[in-house]
């Protein structure tokens, strides 16, 4: 038998991808694909009726990728996190299992399962393998959260060539495989919703955030490029934007600053915030409530579009 790990076993999936599985539950009901065009009809009717799909959400072990799991799950989605460290994610979908008021939401009227996928996303190899380790386990995958780990803060020309290459796997190469494995069998199914997580410093470009800038800047492109592909197929492709968001990539960023500006960091905060309308950074939960509209039924005639989550700070029309 595989060794526990906070109550779920552990199998293999191959290509160094590792499944965490939670204690059995009451059965799945299937929808047939068949029927799942006029399902979703009834849906965006009746948001009451919304069938249970499966949800793959990167860089679900913390942050924005960890709240997008909460609000999908909390919608009674199936939800598999992925990420590249086993400890986080096992405490991870522990705590998304017994939920913030101690309830297990697989048992609950949230009606919700998840489980953890180990493995790294920016390799092409491990992405097709998650994608098909999904749908070996759940029959379908119908929700792709494309969301990925911020990388390094620097200007333009300080990044070097291996934080370039190392960035281009994991904001947009990555991603991509992803999107190459999955896009085809949601549209062949009648059903699927894409969202990339980007940033603001897309249509805002933030000088020390260049990696961030250029190659979400390319994410963007490709989703725009990706919406247009299935579009009549019940598919759609959008990003989220967040803006300044309270995670630990935030922190980092902030103590960046600091250390170049020689000042502390909670200055560095309050000056950071005082350009944000709202006066704050935004709640994680505040952009995974984004995410799961654009997942929803409700927003099948969203496609292609960028949807800004940052208190108002961004001044582009």
């Amino acid at each position: 038998m595989a060794p526990a790990i906070h109550g779920v076993r552990l199998n293999p999936l191959g290509t160094g991808i590792q499944h965490t599985v939670p204690e059995p539950g009451p059965p799945v009901r299937r929808t047939c694909p068949a029927h799942r065009e006029s399902g979703d009809q009834e849906t965006a009717i009746n948001p009451t009726s919304s069938p249970t799909r499966t949800a793959l959400v990167g860089g679900g072990g913390s942050g924005i990728g960890y709240a997008s799991a909460e609000r999908l799950l909390r919608a009674g989605h199936r939800v598999v996190i992925t990420g590249r460290r086993q400890d986080a994610l096992a405490g991870a979908a522990a705590r998304l299992r017994t939920g913030s008021a101690g309830a297990d939401l697989g048992s609950t009227g949230f009606g919700g399962t998840v489980e953890a996928l180990v493995g790294d996303m920016g390799e092409p190899a491990a992405a097709a393998a998650a994608v098909d380790g999904v749908e070996a386990r759940h029959g379908s995958l119908d929700i792709l959260v494309l969301n990925a780990a911020g990388p390094l803060p620097g200007r333009v020309l300080e990044v070097d060539d291996k934080q370039w290459h190392d960035g281009l796997d994991l904001l947009l190469l990555g991603p991509l495989a992803l999107a190459r494995a999955a896009l085809p069998r949601m549209a062949a199914r009648g059903f699927g919703r894409v969202v990339f997580i980007t940033s603001t410093a897309v249509r805002q470009p933030q000088p020390d955030l260049a990696l961030s800038v250029v190659l979400r800047s390319a994410a963007t492109a490709a989703a725009k490029l990706l919406a247009r592909e299935f579009a009549g197929q019940g598919v759609t492709v959008n990003c989220v934007a967040p803006g300044a968001t309270a995670t630990e990539r935030r922190r980092q960023i902030l103590e960046a600053r600091a250390r170049s500006t020689g000042t502390g960091v909670g200055e560095v905060d309050a000056e950071d915030a005082a350009g944000i309308p709202a006066g704050r950074a935004a709640a994680p939960q505040e952009i995974g409530a984004a995410v799961a509209f654009l997942a929803s039924a409700e927003a099948s005639y969203v496609n292609g579009t960028v949807l800004t989550v940052d208190g108002g700070r961004t001044e582009t029309v």
